[in-house]
């Protein structure tokens, strides 16, 4: 066969080792082939799930937030001078009642200065008594028995004219008399003018002159005396309220500087929880509402109550500051203590709910959807329109009837249209038991 002849039989036909290679690839082919076809025509398995229909039931609005404890009542007792502490009637942890006298300043100079203004208000005292109830009267009087004199002169005088005047007309006595007696008349009329002025001006200027001077004198003394008692006072510190001493920086012999806090009492009795809540929550609560308190420690939730709603939006937040009252008689609550608040807000009587597992996040992530089995035993998404949520149930508002089925557990990440059926409820795995030697 020539060189020419060689060549096309190469091309035309495989050669030894390309056939034996090509009669192994077709049965894997054939394999893969049918494998892939069987796994297109096998049917999806089912998945179990759990689910119930909507019951109608009451439901109560949970709004929670953190808040804050704060003591019912608290005064910090501060120095309004400045003096070493003399003595403490009380420790740290001492119960106190409202009035007593927690601890006293040295006050030796301070009780000299109310002693020394005391003795000028009686004096002042003293003399005012002596303006009021004797010099007074007595000028006043000697005023008002010179008007009483002068007045009889004037009558004396002109009954002597008239009998004059009577004698002159019979001839008895010459004009001169009768003249004479008119000029006596004349001077006893000015004398009772100059008494009665005299009375007037003591009556209502002098009297009261010397009146307001006295008085003015008087309301100045008892002025100094009691701001020297006050100064005194303020060296003996007493408590406004009952309660526990919570704090007492300074000890005995120390000097406190005015404006200092020596003593610190908290009334615990009753604790208030403050929180800032949004208006739209704000205005769903009353004094009253029912609250609860999880408190740091505490094992069992601390049942609490709306104790004040504020009236006016904190400019700064535009929230609304909330106080829930709490009884602490067991003194279990401590002040400053950060805790977890529930308050129940509106409430609806007669609800279709859900448990709240079931609630799924739409594809758009704008609401909430549910998994609902159709009647072929497919699962399907549907949008629903919720109200009140708890961490147990949710209000359905609409786009679920009782009749639906919806999966309560088991749903989330399911296609749209899969084939599922209703299981029982799965219990919660115990814990196992930590191998010997594992740590925590």
């Amino acid at each position: 066969m020539t060189s020419a002849g060689m060549n096309r039989s190469s091309r035309g036909a495989p050669s030894g080792a390309s056939a034996w290679l090509l009669l192994l690839a077709l049965p894997l082919l054939a394999i893969e082939g049918g494998c892939s076809k069987a796994k297109q025509e096998a049917p999806k398995p089912e998945v179990t799930v759990q689910a119930a229909h909507p019951e109608m039931g009451p439901i109560t609005e949970e709004i929670v937030g953190d808040a804050t404890l704060a003591p019912v009542a608290q005064a910090a007792l501060q120095s309004k001078v400045t003096a070493p502490i003399k003595q403490f009637y009380v420790q740290r942890g001492s119960r106190v009642s409202a009035g007593q006298l927690v601890a006293t300043l040295e006050n030796a100079d301070l009780r000299a200065v109310a002693l020394d203004n005391r003795g000028m208000y009686a004096a002042a005292q003293g003399a005012f008594a002596t303006v009021t109830k004797s010099a007074l009267p007595q000028e006043l009087n000697q005023a008002r028995l010179d008007v009483a004199q002068t007045k009889a002169g004037i009558d004396l005088n002109q009954a002597i004219l008239e009998a004059r005047l009577k004698l002159f007309q019979e001839g008895a006595i010459p004009g001169r008399d009768v003249d004479t007696a008119k000029s006596l008349v004349l001077q006893a009329q000015t004398a009772f003018e100059i008494a009665k002025k005299k009375y007037d001006a003591i009556e209502q200027v002098g009297q009261k002159a010397s009146l307001e001077t006295a008085k003015g004198q008087l309301v100045s003394a008892e002025g100094k005396y009691l701001g020297a008692q006050a100064q005194l006072s303020y060296t003996m510190l007493r408590t406004p309220i009952r309660g526990v001493v919570t704090d007492r920086p300074l000890f005995a012999g120390e000097t406190a500087a005015a404006g200092t806090a020596i003593v610190t009492v908290m009334d615990t009795s009753v604790m208030i929880a403050k929180l800032h809540l949004a208006q739209s929550q704000a205005q769903q609560l009353a004094v009253g509402s029912e609250a609860e308190l999880q408190v740091p420690g505490v094992e069992s939730m601390v049942p609490a109550k709306v104790s004040l709603v504020s009236p006016a939006v904190d400019l700064g937040s535009t929230t609304v500051e909330v106080w829930l009252r709490a009884d602490n008689k067991d003194g279990r609550l401590k002040a400053g203590t950060a805790v977890h608040a529930t308050i129940k807000g509106r409430m609806v009587p007669h609800a279709l709910l859900i448990p709240t597992e079931a609630l799924q996040r739409s594809a758009d992530g704008t609401g909430k959807t549910v998994m609902v089995i159709a009647a072929d035993g497919t699962a399907h998404q549907r949008n629903v329109t919720f109200g009140i949520q708890t961490p147990e149930t949710a209000q359905v508002l609409g786009g679920l009837a009782a009749e639906d089925l919806v999966i309560t557990s088991g749903g989330y990440g399911l296609d749209d249209g899969t084939k599922v059926k209703v299981g029982p409820k799965e219990e919660p795995a115990g814990e196992k038991p930590a191998a010997a030697g594992e740590k925590d």
